[in-house]
């Protein structure tokens, strides 16, 4: 066995402790017992090659099993639990709920972070400091009407995998300052703040949601009836920053930059950047560097024309972040979204490329009908079990929206440019895009009144996606073994 496979294994068995363990309850016990026994086999066979390779993969199980587990219990030991927090914090993140703000505030003598709820006004913004006085509790799970179809949702280890453990919810808190937290954040903060102000200006709404949603990412600013069409229609990743949405943007920036004028790596490059300017000026949220990361990992790939050969970087990247935060897996739907969507397109990519798209270049359709076939293959299940919810127009909308999104993000970014150079100059740009944007909305309204555009799940057993994902995983295999034999 090469060392690259050799490596995949590990990694792989790292991958799969973490889910064991993030679905199942192992003990310390087990795992202390694993650890033992992988030594004895490594110290007494460790001529045996294949006695050594199993005692290897067993001590990665074994770190994933451990590192899962630590944060596990991390969640549930809550030793701060009923302490009265009566000191200075700072706002490191703020977010509307249905009774005002929630407020994600860094305690500055404890080193944690506790979730405020607090009315909606006075408003908070990022750096703020705050003196508070609140009694911790734990985060508590949504209700049923709170957590929409799924009750089940687990909001508590939601949240944990944020870092923040505690709550408070009956607490005091007075502004006492500004600008207390981390300078670059603040600034970063603040630029989105002016070019959303650019955008609204000179495009009317819902149209100015919808361009904030593509060039920034978020859907706050849309109708729930718009957000519904969005879900209905498969089109609710343009305006998530999540792998489904930034791995296909790069491939569009991509074809943009050749558009322009640029050889094929010098469009990588262009859209590499496109892809970390993106991610700065959604504010570096979590779910917008892992979608970043997936989406370089894939460009890298690109540049260097091993795409179809790239998914073992995908694979490592994914073992990174989990071993940083193993409990991405279970409980970040966009650390799912990304890792799948990307692995999806690197995996079928050569079975595209020779079988539909050299054949069927039309303006660019082919690729995104592959693009978005792949992606939604790999992601199916995922959709399914936490949204309750499957578009069966999906394709049909991603072919005739899909191609003017690169476009309609480059008008969109020189109304700000130009709007801070001087209003007026940004109103032709408004005009294109906004016409863009138009069709955009009323395409995805219209696509959404089919009747059979989409199909309520009421429940989706997990045992259903593992067979799911075992059936993809062998077709995959058959169609890579019978590409080695042709070649």
């Amino acid at each position: 066995m090469s060392k690259s496979k050799i490596f995949l294994a590990l990694i792989l068995a790292f991958i799969g402790a973490v889910f064991v363990r993030s679905f199942f309850a192992v003990s310390q016990m087990q795992i202390f017992l694993l650890l033992i026994f992988s030594l004895i086999v490594l110290s007494v066979f460790y001529k045996n090659k294949k006695a050594t390779l199993v005692a290897f993969l067993l001590l990665a199980f074994v770190l994933g099993l451990w590192r899962t587990d630590s944060r596990i219990e991390e969640a549930n030991n809550l030793k701060y639990l009923g302490k009265v927090f009566q000191e200075n914090a700072i706002v490191q993140k703020v977010s509307p709920s249905t009774f005002g703000q929630n407020i994600i505030i860094s305690l500055q003598s404890e080193k944690i972070s506790v979730l405020l709820q607090v009315p909606q006004y006075p408003e908070y913004q990022f750096g703020d400091l705050l003196e508070i006085v609140c009694p911790a509790k734990a985060i508590e799970n949504l209700s049923a009407g709170e957590a929409g179809k799924d009750a089940s949702f687990d909001y508590r280890m939601y949240m944990a995998k944020e870092g923040v453990l505690y709550q408070c919810e009956k607490g005091k808190s007075r502004k006492i300052g500004e600008n207390s937290g981390s300078w670059f954040l603040g600034k970063i903060i603040a630029m989105r703040t002016i070019f959303e102000s650019k955008i609204t200006k000179v495009i009317p709404q819902p149209y100015g949601a919808l361009a904030e949603g593509l060039l920034l990412g978020g859907s706050g600013g849309l109708s729930k009836e718009i957000q519904a069409d969005f879900s209905r229609t498969g089109m609710t990743h343009i305006v998530a920053v999540s792998g489904y949405n930034v791995t296909i943007i790069a491939e569009y920036l991509i074809l943009l930059g050749i558009w322009l004028g640029l050889w094929r790596k010098q469009a990588i490059w262009f859209a590499l950047f496109g892809i970390c300017l993106f991610v700065i000026i959604a504010g570096l949220p979590a779910s917008a560097v892992r979608a970043g990361v997936m989406s370089g990992i894939l460009l890298w790939a690109m540049k260097n024309g091993r795409l179809a050969s790239s998914e073992n970087a995908i694979i490592f990247a994914g073992a990174i972040m989990l071993m940083l935060n193993p409990l991405l897996l279970r409980w970040d739907v966009g650390f799912q979204l990304s890792f799948l969507a990307t692995l999806g397109i690197v995996l079928t990519a050569s079975f595209w490329e020779k079988s539909f798209v050299k054949k069927n270049k039309a303006l660019g359709i082919s690729e995104a009908i592959t693009l978005s076939l792949s992606a939604q293959l790999f992601v199916l299940p995922i959709i399914a079990y936490n949204f309750q919810l499957v578009s069966l127009i999906s394709l049909l909308a991603n072919v005739f929206i899909l191609p003017v999104i690169p476009l309609s993000m480059l008008l969109v970014f020189l109304v700000i440019v130009f709007g801070l150079i001087w209003t007026p100059l940004s109103l032709v740009f408004a005009w294109l895009a906004f016409t863009l944007l138009a069709y955009e909305l009323k395409l995805i309204h219209l696509l959404a009144e089919f009747p059979w555009a989409s199909a309520s799940i009421e429940k989706v057993s997990p045992w259903w996606i593992v067979v799911y994902y075992i059936m993809l995983a062998g077709i995959i295999f058959w169609i890579k073994k019978r590409e080695n034999f042709e070649l």
